[in-house]
């Protein structure tokens, strides 16, 4: 107590402090002792909670980033702040961003609606403010990254363009004793910039039974692929119409009652010569016909370039022949009944065969010694699926060649198209079903980071 006296310039002498003992026992000074002392501790106990106050106002918090329309979960645990003395508390501001917090478990959910560098707010009471006290406002920082689709622009392709043709084509048809679902979308990379649709399809049930499925993947070099892969699809078609064609299809008919009874020999010789020889004619036609169109339009062979891929089949009595023609890095696969199997078509233009996409346009591919790989021939009892795509589905779905003779990654590609994707988006595979085609477009727009290509799918079932 001396110390006190002393702090205001009094000091005790040694003869006066029974004086000051006497003093300080008084009954009104040892009230103002105890006032005193009770003061003390109420001012160490404003000053614990102001500065726990300020502690709390400048913690950094860091709150995970959120992306708009993606549902968002993120933890908000006060025990793990170290904010146990809070007696109250509420949080404003996180419905105008589509969010909430949840006290049960400790967490911000919702599906942000805006993006930015955004603030919330909690507003808190700590342990030694009386119930009456205002409450302290802490912000917080949210950063909600946009959508990465609504960074891509969606612009409009020159209608006046020679070699126009729509951005977006879904069919849904029957085709022989099967049907046909078909999209053909641009890509984003070109609806970006107001490019064209570079890939390509047809298809047509021919005479005798047999059907053509046609899909054409332009090289997005090419200043003139979205005609070339135009002209490739109408070529194919428009070969196995033509009367030498119809007529030499026909006699695979006798080839094939020769291979399934084996009643004749090296059937399975003949029927390979035959795919080789009809399929490859197809294919040259092909190649001459844009050979024509560059040089009608004085243009290079190589703006036209362009994959291709077709499959004709039939039904037989003892089952389904489907004959393959491939150049390109565009896969075709064919799906047992049960979907237990997986049947490859062709193999595509990359790694060790290739280096690199090949196109029709290329004339060296007609002398390479590969050339005879490039048709398939498949004589099966039955199928579920037959599917073609270019890469814009390819590359994203199945990633690398080595996925594509893996049957549990077709079960995956075939989930995802039952809905088990990012989007929710549904294609269910009926005949019967009004809505197939707007339900394949729309699952045709996934996203995928850094595969922005074409997409083209065409599905047999």
């Amino acid at each position: 107590m001396t110390d006190l006296f002393k702090s205001n310039g009094i000091l005790i002498p040694e003869h006066r402090m029974k004086l000051f003992d006497h003093f300080l026992q008084e009954e009104q000074n040892l009230a103002i002792l105890y006032q005193l002392s009770k003061n003390q501790e109420q001012l160490m106990a404003n000053w614990k909670t102001e500065e726990r106050i300020a502690e709390i106002l400048h913690q950094p918090i860091r709150i995970p980033n959120a992306t708009v329309g993606k549902p968002y979960a993120a933890p908000f645990d006060f025990e793990q702040y170290g904010w146990n003395d809070l007696i109250a508390f509420r949080i404003e501001g996180l419905e105008a961003l589509g969010l909430a917090y949840s006290a049960e478990n400790n967490q911000i959910t919702g599906v942000p609606t805006q993006s930015g560098d955004l603030e919330f707010s909690v507003y808190f009471k700590v342990e030694g403010q009386p119930e009456d006290a205002p409450f302290h406002q802490k912000d917080l920082l949210l950063i909600i990254n946009p959508d990465p689709k609504s960074l891509w622009k969606n612009l409009e392709s020159d209608k006046n363009d020679p070699y126009w043709k729509e951005d977006e084509v879904t069919l849904f048809s029957p085709l022989g004793d099967r049907h046909l679902l078909v999209s053909s979308k641009r890509g984003r990379s070109h609806a970006n910039v107001g490019s064209f649709r570079e890939d390509d399809f047809a298809f047509k049930e021919l005479p005798n039974g047999w059907n053509v499925v046609v899909v054409s993947d332009g090289a997005g070099s090419a200043k003139l692929a979205r005609k070339g892969s135009a002209l490739a699809c109408a070529g194919v078609v428009n070969y196995f119409q033509e009367p030498a064609a119809v007529e030499s299809m026909a006699e695979f008919d006798d080839l094939v009652q020769q291979h399934a009874s084996q009643t004749g020999e090296d059937t399975l010789k003949n029927l390979n010569h035959f795919v080789y020889n009809n399929l490859g004619k197809a294919a040259f036609q092909v190649h001459k016909q844009l050979e024509s169109f560059a040089k009608a339009q004085d243009i290079t062979l190589k703006d036209l370039s362009s994959t291709l891929i077709f499959t004709l089949f039939k039904k037989y009595d003892v089952g389904y022949a489907l004959l393959s023609f491939g150049v390109g890095d565009c896969p075709i696969a064919v799906l047992s009944k049960d979907v237990t199997e997986v049947t490859l078509m062709n193999w595509i233009d990359v790694g060790e065969f290739g280096g690199g996409t090949r196109f029709i346009t290329m004339p060296e591919i007609f002398q390479n010694e590969k050339f005879s790989t490039r048709f398939g021939f498949k004589l099966l009892d039955d199928f579920s699926y037959l599917f073609m795509m270019s890469d814009g589905i390819y590359d994203p779905k199945f990633v690398v060649e080595a996925s594509l003779p893996d049957i549990a990654k077709w079960q995956e590609f075939l989930a995802d198209l039952k809905g088990q994707n990012e989007d929710k988006a549904v294609v269910e595979l009926s005949t019967t079903n009004p809505d197939i085609e707007a339900q394949l477009s729309r699952w045709m727009d996934f996203w995928s980071p850094g595969n922005h290509d074409d997409r083209t799918l065409a599905i047999v079932f």
